[in-house]
């Protein structure tokens, strides 16, 4: 392009330039600046760094670039004693939000209240992270937002998978209720998974489904392997004509059920919560038994978490609280929409990975019409 036509179109105010740093220029001589430009901020995550988690690391940090912050990542290797530890750092050592992710609720209430008294200008924003008190009730803590994945979502999704499969249609026609192996934990074991029984429970009530076993790892320290052998020891049990479909709470169970169906050569459909390279690659063997996971778009995550930790820094609450994925009856409490992935989807492309799962998935994992945002953020995120 020609210098006279750019400053034809500089001084028309059609040329938009983003400049980093936090401010973009709208139009000729006007610039968004970013409330949040130069707040330092950081990723806490009591796990370790699998895939899923990475994306959500790297697109956290890639998103608080563009709004003019800087931003670390700590992940704890699972234990709640270093991830307790690290938020104590941080708030000592200056960052002006935290993001916090998989607290246990046995002690993240009181530990997150006490950082907040002794560091009240800090903000923190908390991801699968219930808040029980001291008596076991549900609290929580002004100015911290909580967010938690979709799960009765997931949870309602899958059953719905296991009803649309071509070999369960005659019976569904009929109204007859299919018979699901349940591979859940019981109630109280994990929060997410508590979520997700909300989910399943009503097609038990109404009728819809009939639960023949419930079955969890008899060590959930190898949750897979276990997994593999207690699915072995029940499908002994039954015949495949017996059980209509296999629902898992939770993908490192479904790993050892999918182990155990292959080894047993058991063809009974099998659906999960959860997804991972090893799920995709499972469901993508000829003639596999995994028909379809649940999830978040993990490219998604990490940005929809920046967005509400920098609305919190920017005092904008008012702004978190129109997203449509907040509940104001329960509180401060938002959830991620769910997405049912299939068999048939990531088999319908050559290397369809966990990184490029938006090529074939449903137009509901690439939307991100459900985030929080505000003007400043448009202009700086692009929505």
């Amino acid at each position: 392009m020609k210098l006279r036509k750019i400053a034809a179109m500089l001084l028309a105010g059609v040329l938009t330039i983003g400049i980093l740093g936090g401010a973009v220029a709208a139009n000729a001589g006007e610039a968004v600046e970013s409330p949040v430009a130069g707040k330092k901020i950081a990723y806490i995550m009591l796990m370790t760094p699998a895939t899923i988690f990475q994306m959500w690391s790297d697109n956290f940090e890639s998103t608080a670039e563009k709004l003019g912050m800087t931003a670390d990542t700590f992940f704890c290797s699972d234990n709640a004693e270093t991830w307790q530890e690290t938020v104590a750092q941080c708030a000592a050592g200056g960052y002006d939000g935290l993001m916090l992710s998989h607290g246990g609720q046995e002690y993240a209430w009181q530990y997150i209240s006490d950082i907040l008294a002794q560091y009240p200008d800090l903000k923190i924003v908390t991801f699968d992270t219930p808040f029980k008190d001291a008596n076991g009730e549900t609290a929580k803590i002004d100015g911290v937002t909580q967010f938690f994945q979709q799960d009765a979502g997931f949870a309602a999704g899958l059953v719905e998978a296991i009803m649309a499969l071509p070999e369960n249609a005659e019976k569904v026609a009929a109204g007859e209720p299919l018979n699901i192996l349940q591979v859940q934990q019981g109630a109280g074991y994990n929060s997410p998974f508590d979520r997700r029984q909300v989910g399943y429970q009503p097609y038990v009530d109404e009728g819809k489904i009939v639960t023949v076993e419930r079955i969890a790892p008899s060590n959930d320290q190898q949750a897979t392997s276990s997994m593999r052998d207690v699915t072995t020891a029940t499908l002994a049990k039954y015949s495949d004509d017996d059980i209509d479909g296999i629902w898992c709470c939770y993908d490192a169970y479904a790993q050892g059920v999918y182990q155990a169906l292959r080894e047993n050569n058991r063809q009974i459909p099998m659906v999960s919560v959860d997804i991972c390279n090893e799920d995709i690659q499972f469901m993508q063997e000829p003639d596999s038994q995994w028909k379809a996971c649940a999830t978040t778009n993990w490219n998604l995550n990490g940005e929809f978490a920046c967005r509400v930790l920098a609305l919190e820094l920017a005092d904008q609450y008012e702004d978190i609280e129109a997203a449509s994925c907040y509940y104001p009856e329960i509180g401060a409490w938002m959830e991620i929409p769910s997405t049912i992935v299939t068999q048939e989807q990531v088999t319908s492309q050559e290397g369809i990975t966990i990184e490029n799962l938006d090529l074939v998935a449903a137009e509901s994992y690439s939307d991100t019409s459900w985030m929080p945002t505000c003007d400043w953020m448009v202009e700086l995120l692009g929505h």
